[in-house]
C-alpha cells in the first residue's frame, strides 16, 4: 500500500528540508503566545462545544455535549422492576472496571484482607491501559524530586489543578514504580545505574519518564492481571455496571450490574464501590478520531452522577497531537510523544518546523490544528483526511541506524503493515480525542462526596487541572489505584449497610421529567454503535 503519490511530493519536500531542521531551534512561546494560540485553535474553545447541565448535582455547570446527553438520558433500570434484595454476590469491595486503576484497587484492596470482586464490561485488563506507549512518571533521576515534579504538573494544567491531589501523585509515582518493578515489570533500564532510564517529554523539566519500549501499558497490564489472577479474587467479565445502589442512608452499598451475555441484571451488594471505568473517548467529542479502547464510553461518569457524585472539569478534554491520520486503517491510534522526544519534528506541506516539539500537549495540538485549518498548510489524504508530517527518519539520523526498530516496534510493525518504513518514513498524524481531563471528584484517597464510593484513574479529575502532562496518567492510575483500594479495604470492616435502595434513580428520573427533557435515551451507552453507515463516519477536523 504505502503513500500514494499524490502524497510523496511532500514527502520530498521533508526530506530537502531535513539537514537544515536538524539544527533549526525553535524557542518556547511565551505565556501570551501559549494562551492566544490555545484561544484560537485548541477545539475546547469551539463555540458550541459545551452545554450546560440541568439536573444533578452539577446543575449551572458547563460539560461536552457529547456527556450532558448520557447525563439527560434515563437509566437502563427501571427502579421499580430491579428487586435489590435479590442479591447475586457480596463482597467487602466492588472494583468496576479492570484496567490500570482497577486492578491496582483490587490488589491493595485484597491485601487489606478485603473480600473484592471486579466487574469489567469486557475481558480483564481490557482498557485504555493497554494502549498507553509512552510510559509512567517519577520524580527518580539525578536532579529531580517529587517537589519539581509537583510544579511541573501544576504548570501543565495552567495551574487549575487540585494541590492535594497532585502532592499526592508526585509523592508516590517513586514508590510506584518500586512496586510495579518488584511484581515484575521490565522498564528500559539506565546501564549506569540499577534504576529504570528516565525520558523526557513536553512540558516537563527534568527526565522522568519510565517506560517498556512503546508498549508500557501492555506490559503492566499482562504482569498485574497475572497478579490478581492468582488471588482470591472474583472477576465478573462481560458485566457492567449500569447502576449503583445507596443504602437508606444515602451510602452507597453495590451496583447493578447487567450479562451482557444474557442482558439480565444481577445485584451486588459491598461495602465498598471504587469506579475505574476510564475515559470518553469513545463518544468522538466533537467528532474527533479517538486514541482511546473500545470500551471508553463514561460509563462510570454516569452512573456516579446519577447517584449524586460531584464532577469536575468536564469542560475540558485533551487531545493528543500526534494521532494517525494515515493510512484510514489506523485513524485515530497514539503515536507516542516519546517519538517527539527524541527527535521526531512536526513538519508541514512546505517542509517548515513550525512548533517546539517539547510544548504542553494542548500547545502542540492547538498548533498542529491552526497549521492545517488556519494555514492550510496539511496534507491531503486520498480519503479527504487532513495532517502535518512527523519526521520519525530524525530519530535514526540523531540516535543511529536501528534505534526505531528497538525502541518503536510495536509502532514500525503496525505501520509496516501498511507499507510504510516507519524508520524511513515519516508518518501523518492529528490530534486524535485522548482523555478527559476531568471526572469524579475525589479527595486524595479517592474518596468522592458519596459516603463509600471511590474513583481513581481517568474516571476521576482534578488532579490534571486543563491539560494533562505525558506520564502522569499511568501515574495517576497506580497512584489513586492503590491509595483508594488500601483506604476501601481498611475501612469495609467498620462498614454496616442499611437497607438497599434505587430511590436515587426514581428521583433523578422525576429530576429530568422536571425540567421538561423526555429524550428516549437511555444511559450509559456501554459499547459503541460502528454498524452501518457508522462504521465509515467522517471525523471532525
Amino acid at each position: 500500500m504505502g503513500y500514494p503519490e499524490s502524497m510523496r511530493q511532500s514527502i520530498k519536500t521533508l526530506e530537502e528540508t531535513r539537514e537544515f531542521r536538524l539544527n533549526q531551534k525553535i524557542p518556547l512561546l511565551n505565556l501570551d503566545e501559549k494562551n492566544q494560540l490555545l484561544r484560537e485553535f485548541h477545539p475546547d474553545y469551539r463555540p458550541g462545544v459545551h452545554r450546560e447541565i440541568l439536573v444533578g448535582v452539577n446543575k449551572g455547570d458547563n460539560a461536552v455535549g457529547e456527556l450532558v446527553d448520557l447525563l439527560e438520558a434515563s437509566s437502563h433500570v427501571d427502579p421499580e422492576s430491579i428487586d435489590v434484595n435479590d442479591i447475586f454476590l457480596t463482597v467487602d469491595a466492588l472494583v468496576i472496571g479492570a484496567g490500570g486503576a482497577g486492578l491496582t484497587a483490587a490488589l491493595f484492596c485484597s491485601d487489606q484482607g478485603a473480600n473484592v470482586a471486579i466487574a469489567t464490561k469486557l475481558r480483564l485488563g481490557d482498557s485504555n491501559t493497554i494502549m498507553a506507549e509512552g510510559g509512567i512518571n517519577a520524580a527518580i533521576s539525578p536532579g529531580d524530586s517529587p517537589t519539581i515534579h509537583y510544579l511541573d504538573t501544576m504548570g501543565g494544567g495552567n495551574f487549575t489543578n487540585i494541590p492535594e491531589l497532585v502532592r499526592a501523585l508526585a509523592i508516590d509515582s517513586p514508590f510506584c514504580i518500586k512496586w510495579l518493578e518488584d511484581l515484575g515489570v521490565p522498564f528500559d533500564r539506565d546501564p549506569d545505574s540499577d534504576l529504570p532510564l528516565p525520558l523526557l517529554v513536553g512540558g516537563h523539566s527534568r527526565p522522568r519518564v519510565c517506560s517498556v519500549g512503546d508498549f508500557t501499558g501492555m506490559s503492566i497490564i499482562q504482569i498485574l492481571r497475572a497478579e490478581v489472577e492468582k488471588r482470591d479474587i472474583r472477576v465478573l467479565d462481560f458485566s457492567p455496571a449500569v447502576d449503583l445502589i445507596l443504602d437508606e442512608n444515602g451510602k452507597c452499598a453495590g451496583a447493578v450490574l447487567m450479562d451482557l451475555l444474557t442482558e439480565t441484571y444481577q445485584v451486588v451488594q459491598a461495602k465498598t464501590v471504587i469506579i475505574a471505568t476510564g475515559g470518553i473517548g469513545r463518544l468522538h467529542i466533537q467528532g474527533f478520531p479517538t486514541t482511546n479502547h473500545y470500551g471508553a464510553t463514561a460509563d462510570g461518569l454516569v452512573i456516579a452522577y446519577r447517584a449524586g457524585a460531584r464532577l469536575g472539569y468536564m469542560d475540558s478534554i485533551q487531545f493528543h497531537p500526534t494521532g494517525t491520520a494515515y493510512p484510514d486503517q489506523l485513524l485515530g491510534l497514539l503515536v507516542t510523544e516519546v517519538c517527539r522526544s527524541r527527535g521526531a519534528q512536526l513538519v508541514d506541506v512546505s517542509g517548515e518546523q513550525y512548533i517546539n516539539e517539547l510544548e504542553t500537549r494542548d500547545v502542540v495540538a492547538s498548533a498542529n490544528v491552526r497549521q492545517v485549518i488556519g494555514r492550510k498548510k496539511g496534507i491531503t489524504t486520498p480519503s479527504g483526511m487532513q495532517g502535518v508530517w512527523l519526521d520519525t527518519p530524525l530519530i535514526d539520523i540523531i540516535h543511529g541506524e536501528g534505534t526505531v526498530r528497538r525502541s518503536y516496534s510495536h509502532i514500525y510493525l503496525r505501520f509496516k503493515r501498511y507499507g510504510i518504513n516507519f524508520s524511513k518514513e515519516p508518518v501523518l498524524i492529528y490530534p486524535a480525542e485522548h482523555y478527559q481531563n476531568g471526572g469524579i471528584i475525589t479527595d486524595d484517597m479517592g474518596r468522592t462526596n458519596i459516603p463509600n464510593l471511590y474513583a481513581a484513574g481517568e474516571a476521576a479529575g482534578g488532579v490534571h487541572g486543563r491539560n494533562r502532562l505525558g506520564g502522569n496518567s499511568l501515574s495517576d492510575l497506580f497512584v489513586f489505584g492503590r491509595r483508594a483500594g488500601m483506604d476501601a479495604g481498611n475501612r469495609c470492616r467498620d462498614i454496616h449497610i442499611g437497607k438497599l435502595t434505587l430511590k436515587h434513580l426514581k428521583q433523578y428520573h422525576q429530576e429530568l421529567k422536571g425540567v421538561g427533557i423526555e429524550n428516549n435515551l437511555t444511559s450509559p451507552v456501554l459499547l459503541p454503535d460502528y454498524r452501518f453507515e457508522k462504521a465509515f463516519p467522517k471525523f471532525q477536523q
